[in-house]
């Protein structure tokens, strides 16, 4: 694979997530791919009140938490980038997927049951939906 290819691993901030990295960094060494870490986040505000300091504060526990990923990665010799994106989870990493670097995409598949059939499923949305191949690993 060139080097300029990336495996895009979007994270939610849960072990369960986080339990792809392991398959990834793998893959990543094997294909010779560089690592997009991805979190798609939101701010909920009370009705009334400026949710732009919220979506700020938001964006930047975010890019804290995707640093400290990103720095362990590196100190592993990965090539590894990180995004941020504000809004629908699977909407934000199908768009951010259709970006020519991205190879393909390693995910998580979480919850089943009740929490699935109410809030629906990232995972499954992005499989059905992806322009590329989609790697679900189950948590």
């Amino acid at each position: 694979m060139e080097k300029d290819k990336r495996i895009l691993v979007p994270l939610d901030r849960s072990n369960c997530g986080e339990n792809i990295l392991p398959k990834v960094e793998e893959l990543a060494s094997n294909l010779g791919t560089g690592i997009c870490l991805l979190r798609v986040t939101s701010a909920h505000t009370f009705p009334g009140a400026d949710p732009t300091e919220a979506q700020i504060k938001v964006v930047r526990e975010v890019e804290e938490y995707l640093k400290t990923l990103e720095d362990q990665l590196k100190a592993k010799g990965f090539d590894v980038d990180t995004h941020v994106r504000y809004g629908d989870e699977a909407e934000e990493i199908l768009d951010h997927t259709s970006q020519k670097e991205i190879d393909f995409i390693a995910m998580s598949r979480g919850h089943g049951g009740v929490k699935h059939f109410l809030l629906g499923c990232v995972a499954e949305k992005v499989l059905h939906h992806a322009p590329k191949p989609v790697l679900l690993v189950r948590c």
